[in-house]
Protein backbone atom coordinates (compact mmCIF):
# COMPACT_ATOMS: atom_id res chain seq x y z
CA UNK A 1 0.00 0.00 0.00
CA UNK A 2 2.79 2.36 0.95
CA UNK A 3 4.78 1.44 -2.12
CA UNK A 4 1.76 2.09 -4.43
CA UNK A 5 1.24 5.49 -2.87
CA UNK A 6 4.88 6.41 -3.41
CA UNK A 7 4.75 5.22 -7.01
CA UNK A 8 1.59 7.21 -7.67
CA UNK A 9 3.16 10.29 -6.18
CA UNK A 10 6.22 9.79 -8.34
CA UNK A 11 4.10 9.53 -11.49
CA UNK A 12 2.18 12.68 -10.58
CA UNK A 13 5.42 14.55 -10.05
CA UNK A 14 6.77 13.32 -13.38
CA UNK A 15 3.56 14.36 -15.15
CA UNK A 16 3.72 17.79 -13.55
CA UNK A 17 7.31 18.19 -14.74
CA UNK A 18 6.31 17.24 -18.29
CA UNK A 19 3.43 19.74 -18.29
CA UNK A 20 5.70 22.44 -16.91
CA UNK A 21 8.33 21.67 -19.53
CA UNK A 22 5.72 21.91 -22.30
CA UNK A 23 4.42 25.22 -20.97
CA UNK A 24 7.93 26.63 -20.66
CA UNK A 25 8.71 25.44 -24.20
CA UNK A 26 5.58 27.15 -25.51
CA UNK A 27 6.41 30.35 -23.69
CA UNK A 28 9.92 30.31 -25.09
CA UNK A 29 8.64 29.72 -28.62
CA UNK A 30 5.97 32.39 -28.20
CA UNK A 31 8.57 34.84 -26.88
CA UNK A 32 10.86 34.08 -29.82
CA UNK A 33 8.01 34.68 -32.27
CA UNK A 34 7.14 37.93 -30.52
CA UNK A 35 10.73 39.05 -30.53
CA UNK A 36 10.97 38.37 -34.26
CA UNK A 37 7.88 40.51 -34.88
CA UNK A 38 9.30 43.28 -32.72
CA UNK A 39 12.54 42.97 -34.65
CA UNK A 40 10.68 43.53 -37.93
CA UNK A 41 9.02 46.62 -36.40
CA UNK A 42 12.34 48.02 -35.21
CA UNK A 43 13.85 47.44 -38.64
CA UNK A 44 10.86 49.23 -40.18
CA UNK A 45 11.18 52.18 -37.81
CA UNK A 46 14.87 52.52 -38.60
CA UNK A 47 14.30 52.29 -42.35
CA UNK A 48 11.44 54.78 -42.26
CA UNK A 49 13.27 57.28 -40.13
CA UNK A 50 12.57 60.89 -41.14
CA UNK A 51 14.73 62.89 -38.79
CA UNK A 52 14.99 66.58 -39.62
CA UNK A 53 18.39 66.23 -41.28
CA UNK A 54 17.09 63.67 -43.74
CA UNK A 55 14.01 65.76 -44.50
CA UNK A 56 16.15 68.78 -45.28
CA UNK A 57 18.15 66.62 -47.67
CA UNK A 58 14.87 65.80 -49.43
CA UNK A 59 14.02 69.52 -49.57
CA UNK A 60 17.39 70.36 -51.12
CA UNK A 61 17.22 67.46 -53.58
CA UNK A 62 13.72 68.50 -54.65
CA UNK A 63 14.82 72.07 -55.34
CA UNK A 64 17.91 70.91 -57.27
CA UNK A 65 15.92 68.48 -59.40
CA UNK A 66 13.34 71.16 -60.13
CA UNK A 67 16.08 73.52 -61.32
CA UNK A 68 17.51 70.78 -63.53
CA UNK A 69 14.10 69.86 -64.92
CA UNK A 70 13.44 73.48 -65.87
CA UNK A 71 16.78 73.68 -67.65
CA UNK A 72 16.40 70.80 -70.11
CA UNK A 73 14.22 67.87 -71.10
CA UNK A 74 15.41 64.69 -69.45
CA UNK A 75 17.82 66.61 -67.26
CA UNK A 76 16.06 65.68 -64.05
CA UNK A 77 14.36 62.82 -62.24
CA UNK A 78 11.37 65.15 -62.08
CA UNK A 79 9.36 65.60 -65.27
CA UNK A 80 8.80 69.33 -65.36
CA UNK A 81 5.78 69.24 -67.65
CA UNK A 82 4.13 72.32 -69.17
CA UNK A 83 0.87 73.94 -68.05
CA UNK A 84 0.55 77.22 -70.01
CA UNK A 85 -1.38 79.17 -67.38
CA UNK A 86 -0.44 82.84 -67.02
CA UNK A 87 -3.57 84.19 -65.32
CA UNK A 88 -5.13 83.25 -61.99
CA UNK A 89 -8.46 84.49 -60.58
CA UNK A 90 -8.05 87.70 -58.59
CA UNK A 91 -11.45 87.80 -56.91
CA UNK A 92 -12.91 90.39 -59.26
CA UNK A 93 -14.61 87.85 -61.53
CA UNK A 94 -18.37 88.09 -61.70
CA UNK A 95 -21.15 86.44 -63.59
CA UNK A 96 -22.25 82.86 -64.27
CA UNK A 97 -19.72 80.28 -65.50
CA UNK A 98 -19.91 76.58 -66.16
CA UNK A 99 -17.45 73.74 -65.69
CA UNK A 100 -17.26 70.12 -66.75
CA UNK A 101 -15.29 67.52 -64.79
CA UNK A 102 -14.81 64.33 -66.81
CA UNK A 103 -12.75 61.94 -64.75
CA UNK A 104 -14.12 58.44 -65.18
CA UNK A 105 -17.39 56.55 -65.40
CA UNK A 106 -19.15 59.60 -63.91
CA UNK A 107 -18.88 63.22 -64.89
CA UNK A 108 -20.03 66.44 -63.27
CA UNK A 109 -21.31 69.69 -64.68
CA UNK A 110 -21.26 72.77 -62.46
CA UNK A 111 -22.84 76.20 -62.67
CA UNK A 112 -21.03 78.79 -60.55
CA UNK A 113 -22.31 82.32 -59.96
CA UNK A 114 -19.51 84.70 -58.94
CA UNK A 115 -20.29 87.92 -57.08
CA UNK A 116 -17.37 90.09 -58.12
CA UNK A 117 -15.81 90.21 -54.65
CA UNK A 118 -13.08 87.86 -53.42
CA UNK A 119 -14.50 84.58 -52.12
CA UNK A 120 -18.00 85.58 -53.19
CA UNK A 121 -19.47 82.48 -54.80
CA UNK A 122 -23.13 83.47 -54.71
CA UNK A 123 -24.49 80.17 -55.93
CA UNK A 124 -23.30 76.77 -57.08
CA UNK A 125 -25.22 73.98 -58.78
CA UNK A 126 -23.71 70.52 -59.37
CA UNK A 127 -25.17 67.82 -61.59
CA UNK A 128 -23.47 64.41 -61.46
CA UNK A 129 -24.18 61.99 -64.28
CA UNK A 130 -23.06 58.38 -64.86
CA UNK A 131 -21.83 57.70 -68.38
CA UNK A 132 -23.69 54.78 -70.01
CA UNK A 133 -21.32 51.89 -70.64
CA UNK A 134 -22.11 51.81 -74.34
CA UNK A 135 -20.90 55.41 -74.71
CA UNK A 136 -17.53 54.53 -73.17
CA UNK A 137 -16.74 52.29 -76.14
CA UNK A 138 -18.86 53.94 -78.82
CA UNK A 139 -17.99 56.98 -80.93
CA UNK A 140 -16.70 60.37 -79.88
CA UNK A 141 -19.74 62.02 -81.46
CA UNK A 142 -22.09 60.00 -79.24
CA UNK A 143 -20.10 60.71 -76.08
CA UNK A 144 -19.80 64.46 -76.63
CA UNK A 145 -23.42 64.76 -77.69
CA UNK A 146 -24.44 63.15 -74.38
CA UNK A 147 -22.21 65.58 -72.46
CA UNK A 148 -23.52 68.56 -74.43
CA UNK A 149 -27.12 67.50 -73.77
CA UNK A 150 -26.44 67.28 -70.02
CA UNK A 151 -24.91 70.76 -70.08
CA UNK A 152 -27.89 72.09 -72.00
CA UNK A 153 -30.28 70.65 -69.43
CA UNK A 154 -28.35 72.35 -66.63
CA UNK A 155 -28.39 75.69 -68.45
CA UNK A 156 -32.11 75.42 -69.11
CA UNK A 157 -32.99 74.40 -65.55
CA UNK A 158 -30.88 77.04 -63.84
CA UNK A 159 -31.13 80.07 -66.14
CA UNK A 160 -34.14 82.36 -66.16
CA UNK A 161 -34.85 84.52 -69.18
CA UNK A 162 -33.67 87.56 -67.26
CA UNK A 163 -30.22 85.99 -66.89
CA UNK A 164 -29.52 83.98 -70.04
CA UNK A 165 -30.83 82.69 -73.29
CA UNK A 166 -29.49 79.53 -74.91
CA UNK A 167 -28.04 81.59 -77.72
CA UNK A 168 -26.28 84.01 -75.37
CA UNK A 169 -22.51 83.73 -75.05
CA UNK A 170 -21.46 81.63 -72.02
CA UNK A 171 -18.10 80.32 -70.83
CA UNK A 172 -17.07 76.78 -69.87
CA UNK A 173 -14.06 75.41 -68.02
CA UNK A 174 -13.20 71.71 -68.41
CA UNK A 175 -11.20 69.21 -66.36
CA UNK A 176 -10.24 66.23 -68.53
CA UNK A 177 -8.71 63.33 -66.60
CA UNK A 178 -6.98 61.46 -69.40
CA UNK A 179 -3.46 61.61 -70.93
CA UNK A 180 -3.26 64.52 -73.37
CA UNK A 181 -0.36 65.86 -75.40
CA UNK A 182 -0.09 69.62 -75.11
CA UNK A 183 0.69 71.80 -78.09
CA UNK A 184 -0.45 75.11 -76.61
CA UNK A 185 -2.70 76.48 -73.92
CA UNK A 186 -5.69 76.18 -76.23
CA UNK A 187 -5.21 72.67 -77.60
CA UNK A 188 -4.35 69.15 -76.55
CA UNK A 189 -4.75 65.85 -78.34
CA UNK A 190 -5.81 62.67 -76.58
CA UNK A 191 -2.93 60.18 -76.31
CA UNK A 192 -4.95 57.24 -75.03
CA UNK A 193 -8.02 56.40 -73.02
CA UNK A 194 -7.92 54.94 -69.49
CA UNK A 195 -10.50 54.00 -66.82
CA UNK A 196 -12.54 51.74 -69.09
CA UNK A 197 -12.93 54.14 -72.02
CA UNK A 198 -12.02 52.89 -75.48
CA UNK A 199 -13.27 55.29 -78.17
CA UNK A 200 -10.87 54.74 -81.04
CA UNK A 201 -11.90 57.65 -83.26
CA UNK A 202 -11.04 60.17 -80.50
CA UNK A 203 -7.38 59.19 -80.08
CA UNK A 204 -5.16 61.84 -81.65
CA UNK A 205 -7.94 64.44 -81.71
CA UNK A 206 -8.34 67.67 -79.75
CA UNK A 207 -10.78 67.15 -76.86
CA UNK A 208 -11.82 70.80 -76.54
CA UNK A 209 -12.47 71.11 -80.26
CA UNK A 210 -14.64 67.98 -80.32
CA UNK A 211 -16.62 69.19 -77.31
CA UNK A 212 -17.05 72.63 -78.87
CA UNK A 213 -18.60 71.09 -82.01
CA UNK A 214 -21.04 69.10 -79.87
CA UNK A 215 -22.09 72.21 -77.95
CA UNK A 216 -22.75 74.08 -81.19
CA UNK A 217 -24.78 71.18 -82.57
CA UNK A 218 -26.94 71.25 -79.44
CA UNK A 219 -27.58 74.98 -79.89
CA UNK A 220 -25.42 76.07 -76.95
CA UNK A 221 -23.37 79.22 -77.38
CA UNK A 222 -20.97 77.90 -74.75
CA UNK A 223 -17.27 78.55 -75.37
CA UNK A 224 -14.59 76.26 -73.91
CA UNK A 225 -12.35 78.87 -72.29
CA UNK A 226 -10.22 76.68 -70.00
CA UNK A 227 -9.23 73.06 -70.48
CA UNK A 228 -7.64 71.59 -67.36
CA UNK A 229 -5.86 68.35 -68.11
CA UNK A 230 -5.64 66.03 -65.11
CA UNK A 231 -2.45 63.98 -65.63
CA UNK A 232 -2.35 62.30 -62.24
CA UNK A 233 -3.04 58.99 -63.98
CA UNK A 234 0.18 59.19 -65.98
CA UNK A 235 3.69 58.20 -64.93
CA UNK A 236 4.27 61.63 -63.46
CA UNK A 237 3.39 62.18 -59.85
CA UNK A 238 4.38 65.63 -58.64
CA UNK A 239 3.26 68.23 -61.16
CA UNK A 240 4.68 71.71 -60.84
CA UNK A 241 3.31 74.64 -62.78
CA UNK A 242 4.59 78.03 -63.89
CA UNK A 243 3.29 80.98 -66.00
CA UNK A 244 3.51 81.07 -69.78
CA UNK A 245 3.04 84.10 -72.06
CA UNK A 246 0.25 82.72 -74.22
CA UNK A 247 -2.77 84.52 -75.68
CA UNK A 248 -5.37 84.03 -72.95
CA UNK A 249 -8.14 82.18 -74.77
CA UNK A 250 -7.97 78.81 -73.04
CA UNK A 251 -5.63 76.78 -70.88
CA UNK A 252 -4.62 73.16 -70.47
CA UNK A 253 -2.91 71.93 -67.31
CA UNK A 254 -3.36 69.35 -64.56
CA UNK A 255 -6.11 69.41 -61.94
CA UNK A 256 -3.85 70.97 -59.32
CA UNK A 257 -4.00 74.22 -61.27
CA UNK A 258 -7.74 74.23 -60.60
CA UNK A 259 -6.92 73.90 -56.92
CA UNK A 260 -4.39 76.73 -57.24
CA UNK A 261 -7.00 78.87 -59.00
CA UNK A 262 -9.54 78.27 -56.24
CA UNK A 263 -6.91 78.92 -53.57
CA UNK A 264 -5.82 82.15 -55.23
CA UNK A 265 -9.43 83.26 -55.59
CA UNK A 266 -9.90 82.82 -51.83
CA UNK A 267 -6.49 84.19 -50.83
CA UNK A 268 -4.18 86.22 -53.07
CA UNK A 269 -1.12 84.96 -51.19
CA UNK A 270 -1.64 81.43 -52.56
CA UNK A 271 1.41 80.49 -54.66
CA UNK A 272 1.18 76.70 -54.78
CA UNK A 273 -1.31 73.85 -54.66
CA UNK A 274 -0.85 70.24 -53.60
CA UNK A 275 -3.16 67.27 -54.00
CA UNK A 276 -2.61 64.43 -51.54
CA UNK A 277 -5.18 61.73 -52.13
CA UNK A 278 -5.15 58.50 -54.08
CA UNK A 279 -2.37 60.12 -56.09
CA UNK A 280 -0.05 63.01 -55.37
CA UNK A 281 0.71 66.05 -57.48
CA UNK A 282 1.39 69.76 -57.08
CA UNK A 283 1.72 73.02 -58.95
CA UNK A 284 3.24 76.40 -58.22
CA UNK A 285 3.68 79.82 -59.77
CA UNK A 286 7.13 80.13 -61.35
CA UNK A 287 9.01 83.05 -62.91
CA UNK A 288 9.14 82.87 -66.70
CA UNK A 289 12.90 83.50 -66.79
CA UNK A 290 13.46 80.45 -64.57
CA UNK A 291 12.11 78.06 -67.23
CA UNK A 292 15.15 77.84 -69.48
CA UNK A 293 14.24 74.80 -71.56
CA UNK A 294 11.10 76.29 -73.05
CA UNK A 295 11.83 80.02 -72.80
CA UNK A 296 8.86 80.58 -70.57
CA UNK A 297 6.67 77.50 -70.87
CA UNK A 298 5.05 75.96 -67.81
CA UNK A 299 6.39 72.87 -66.10
CA UNK A 300 5.43 69.85 -63.99
CA UNK A 301 7.52 67.16 -62.31
CA UNK A 302 7.24 63.50 -61.31
CA UNK A 303 8.91 60.64 -59.51
CA UNK A 304 6.97 57.44 -58.92
CA UNK A 305 9.15 56.20 -56.07
CA UNK A 306 8.43 59.34 -54.07
CA UNK A 307 4.71 59.10 -54.80
CA UNK A 308 4.52 55.48 -53.67
CA UNK A 309 5.73 56.46 -50.21
CA UNK A 310 3.13 59.23 -49.91
CA UNK A 311 -0.08 58.54 -51.83
CA UNK A 312 -3.23 56.91 -50.56
CA UNK A 313 -3.06 54.45 -53.42
CA UNK A 314 -0.10 52.71 -51.78
CA UNK A 315 -0.08 53.24 -47.99
CA UNK A 316 -2.45 50.40 -47.16
CA UNK A 317 -0.47 47.98 -49.29
CA UNK A 318 2.81 49.01 -47.68
CA UNK A 319 1.30 48.10 -44.30
CA UNK A 320 0.10 44.77 -45.74
CA UNK A 321 3.61 43.99 -46.94
CA UNK A 322 5.03 44.64 -43.48
CA UNK A 323 2.40 42.42 -41.89
CA UNK A 324 3.21 39.69 -44.41
CA UNK A 325 6.89 39.95 -43.49
CA UNK A 326 5.93 39.54 -39.83
CA UNK A 327 3.80 36.51 -40.68
CA UNK A 328 6.69 34.92 -42.57
CA UNK A 329 9.10 35.60 -39.71
CA UNK A 330 6.77 33.89 -37.24
CA UNK A 331 3.35 32.25 -37.18
CA UNK A 332 2.04 34.87 -34.79
CA UNK A 333 -1.05 35.28 -37.00
CA UNK A 334 -1.50 31.52 -37.25
CA UNK A 335 -1.45 29.55 -40.47
CA UNK A 336 -4.16 31.62 -42.24
CA UNK A 337 -1.79 34.06 -43.98
CA UNK A 338 -2.72 33.48 -47.63
CA UNK A 339 -4.86 36.62 -47.74
CA UNK A 340 -1.89 38.63 -46.54
CA UNK A 341 -0.17 37.72 -49.82
CA UNK A 342 -2.85 39.35 -51.99
CA UNK A 343 -1.64 42.71 -53.38
CA UNK A 344 -3.76 45.68 -52.27
CA UNK A 345 -5.99 43.44 -50.14
CA UNK A 346 -5.68 46.10 -47.42
CA UNK A 347 -7.03 49.35 -48.82
CA UNK A 348 -5.81 52.59 -47.33
CA UNK A 349 -9.21 53.59 -45.82
CA UNK A 350 -9.14 50.36 -43.80
CA UNK A 351 -5.58 51.08 -42.72
CA UNK A 352 -6.74 54.52 -41.56
CA UNK A 353 -9.56 52.89 -39.57
CA UNK A 354 -7.05 50.63 -37.79
CA UNK A 355 -4.64 53.50 -37.14
CA UNK A 356 -7.36 55.70 -35.66
CA UNK A 357 -9.02 52.92 -33.62
CA UNK A 358 -9.42 54.41 -30.13
CA UNK A 359 -11.36 51.54 -28.55
CA UNK A 360 -9.62 50.00 -25.50
CA UNK A 361 -9.50 46.54 -27.07
CA UNK A 362 -8.83 47.78 -30.63
CA UNK A 363 -11.95 46.04 -31.86
CA UNK A 364 -11.76 47.69 -35.32
CA UNK A 365 -8.32 46.16 -35.85
CA UNK A 366 -9.70 42.74 -34.91
CA UNK A 367 -12.71 43.21 -37.22
CA UNK A 368 -10.60 44.21 -40.22
CA UNK A 369 -8.20 41.29 -39.71
CA UNK A 370 -11.14 38.93 -39.64
CA UNK A 371 -12.97 40.42 -42.64
CA UNK A 372 -9.99 41.19 -44.88
CA UNK A 373 -7.41 38.55 -43.97
CA UNK A 374 -9.71 35.89 -42.44
CA UNK A 375 -7.55 35.89 -39.33
CA UNK A 376 -9.47 35.61 -36.03
CA UNK A 377 -8.44 35.93 -32.40
CA UNK A 378 -5.55 38.32 -32.91
CA UNK A 379 -4.08 38.98 -29.45
CA UNK A 380 -4.39 42.54 -28.14
CA UNK A 381 -0.63 43.05 -27.98
CA UNK A 382 -0.40 42.04 -31.66
CA UNK A 383 -3.19 44.48 -32.53
CA UNK A 384 -1.20 47.21 -30.81
CA UNK A 385 1.81 46.26 -32.90
CA UNK A 386 -0.30 46.54 -36.07
CA UNK A 387 -1.40 50.06 -35.07
CA UNK A 388 2.23 50.95 -34.55
CA UNK A 389 3.08 49.74 -38.07
CA UNK A 390 0.30 51.94 -39.46
CA UNK A 391 1.70 54.88 -37.51
CA UNK A 392 5.26 54.40 -38.78
CA UNK A 393 4.15 54.23 -42.43
CA UNK A 394 1.78 57.20 -42.09
CA UNK A 395 4.26 59.38 -40.28
CA UNK A 396 6.93 58.75 -42.92
CA UNK A 397 4.45 59.54 -45.72
CA UNK A 398 3.29 62.78 -44.13
CA UNK A 399 6.78 63.99 -43.33
CA UNK A 400 8.04 63.23 -46.84
CA UNK A 401 5.02 65.08 -48.26
CA UNK A 402 5.94 68.01 -46.02
CA UNK A 403 9.50 67.94 -47.35
CA UNK A 404 8.14 68.01 -50.90
CA UNK A 405 6.03 71.09 -50.11
CA UNK A 406 8.97 72.89 -48.52
CA UNK A 407 11.10 71.88 -51.52
CA UNK A 408 8.70 73.79 -53.77
CA UNK A 409 8.84 76.79 -51.44
CA UNK A 410 12.64 76.64 -51.45
CA UNK A 411 12.66 76.62 -55.26
CA UNK A 412 10.69 79.87 -55.42
CA UNK A 413 12.41 81.49 -52.43
CA UNK A 414 9.49 81.22 -50.03
CA UNK A 415 11.19 79.10 -47.35
CA UNK A 416 13.16 81.99 -45.87
CA UNK A 417 16.51 80.76 -47.16
CA UNK A 418 17.04 82.84 -50.31
CA UNK A 419 15.52 84.47 -53.35
CA UNK A 420 12.56 86.79 -53.44
CA UNK A 421 11.07 85.91 -50.09
CA UNK A 422 13.86 86.03 -47.58
CA UNK A 423 17.49 86.52 -46.68
CA UNK A 424 20.19 85.87 -44.09
CA UNK A 425 20.88 88.18 -41.22
CA UNK A 426 24.43 89.20 -40.44
CA UNK A 427 24.47 86.86 -37.47
CA UNK A 428 23.78 83.89 -39.74
CA UNK A 429 20.18 83.39 -38.69
CA UNK A 430 17.12 83.87 -40.85
CA UNK A 431 15.95 87.42 -41.46
CA UNK A 432 12.16 87.63 -41.46
CA UNK A 433 12.02 91.26 -42.58
CA UNK A 434 11.66 90.18 -46.23
CA UNK A 435 9.42 87.19 -45.65
CA UNK A 436 6.08 87.21 -47.42
CA UNK A 437 2.97 85.46 -46.24
CA UNK A 438 2.83 82.24 -48.27
CA UNK A 439 -0.27 80.10 -48.71
CA UNK A 440 -0.31 76.55 -50.09
CA UNK A 441 -3.73 75.19 -51.07
CA UNK A 442 -4.04 71.50 -50.21
CA UNK A 443 -6.73 69.13 -51.47
CA UNK A 444 -7.23 65.38 -51.49
CA UNK A 445 -8.87 62.67 -49.41
CA UNK A 446 -5.71 61.65 -47.59
CA UNK A 447 -5.16 65.20 -46.33
CA UNK A 448 -8.84 66.03 -45.75
CA UNK A 449 -10.02 62.80 -44.11
CA UNK A 450 -6.96 61.41 -42.33
CA UNK A 451 -6.45 63.48 -39.18
CA UNK A 452 -3.20 61.88 -38.06
CA UNK A 453 -1.65 62.25 -41.54
CA UNK A 454 -2.60 65.92 -41.62
CA UNK A 455 -1.24 66.53 -38.11
CA UNK A 456 2.07 64.84 -38.93
CA UNK A 457 2.37 66.87 -42.16
CA UNK A 458 1.75 70.22 -40.44
CA UNK A 459 4.16 69.31 -37.68
CA UNK A 460 6.90 68.44 -40.17
CA UNK A 461 6.44 71.60 -42.26
CA UNK A 462 6.88 73.72 -39.13
CA UNK A 463 9.85 71.63 -38.01
CA UNK A 464 11.64 71.95 -41.37
CA UNK A 465 11.02 75.68 -41.73
CA UNK A 466 11.92 76.48 -38.14
CA UNK A 467 10.05 78.52 -35.56
CA UNK A 468 10.95 81.89 -37.14
CA UNK A 469 9.82 81.10 -40.69
CA UNK A 470 6.94 78.67 -40.09
CA UNK A 471 4.40 81.36 -39.05
CA UNK A 472 4.67 82.90 -42.53
CA UNK A 473 3.60 79.67 -44.28
CA UNK A 474 -0.04 78.65 -44.20
CA UNK A 475 -1.50 75.36 -45.44
CA UNK A 476 -5.15 75.84 -46.40
CA UNK A 477 -7.55 73.05 -47.20
CA UNK A 478 -9.26 73.45 -50.56
CA UNK A 479 -12.32 71.64 -51.89
CA UNK A 480 -13.25 70.88 -55.51
CA UNK A 481 -10.48 72.54 -57.44
CA UNK A 482 -11.24 70.34 -60.44
CA UNK A 483 -14.82 71.66 -60.53
CA UNK A 484 -15.00 75.17 -59.10
CA UNK A 485 -11.38 75.87 -60.05
CA UNK A 486 -12.12 75.11 -63.69
CA UNK A 487 -15.02 77.57 -63.66
CA UNK A 488 -12.82 80.22 -62.00
CA UNK A 489 -10.12 79.78 -64.66
CA UNK A 490 -12.76 80.09 -67.34
CA UNK A 491 -13.92 83.31 -65.68
CA UNK A 492 -10.43 84.77 -65.34
CA UNK A 493 -9.47 83.89 -68.91
CA UNK A 494 -12.75 85.24 -70.22
CA UNK A 495 -12.15 88.49 -68.33
CA UNK A 496 -8.61 88.76 -69.67
CA UNK A 497 -9.84 88.18 -73.19
CA UNK A 498 -12.38 90.98 -72.81
CA UNK A 499 -9.68 93.27 -71.44
CA UNK A 500 -7.39 92.49 -74.36
CA UNK A 501 -10.23 93.05 -76.82
CA UNK A 502 -11.10 96.43 -75.34
CA UNK A 503 -7.45 97.47 -75.37
CA UNK A 504 -7.17 96.57 -79.03
CA UNK A 505 -10.24 98.56 -79.79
Amino acid sequence: MGRAAVAAAGLAAAAACVVAAVLVSRRVKSRKKWNRMVGVLRELEEGCGTEIGRLRQVVDAMAVEMHAGLASEGGSKLKMLLTYIDTLPDGCEEGVYYSLDLGGTNFRVLRVHLGGQRSMILNKKVNRQPIPLELMTGTSEELFDFIALTLKQLVQSESSESEFRLDERMVLGVTFSFPVKQASASSGTLIKWTKGFDIEDMVGKDFAESLQHALINRGLNLRVAALIRDISTSASSVHLSAPYPQPPYSSSVNDTVGTLALGHYDDEDTVAAVIIGTGTNACYVERIDAIIKCQGLLTNSGGMGFEKMISGMYLGDIVRRVLLRMALESDIFGVATSKLSVPFALRTPLMVTMHEDESPDLREVARIFKEVFQISDVPLKVRKLVVRVCDVITRRAARLAAAGIVGILKKIGRDGSSGIAGGRSKSGGESTSKMKRTVVAVEGSLYSNYTMFRDYLHEAVSEILGEEIAPYVVLKESKDGSGIGAALLAASYSSVRKDHTSQQI
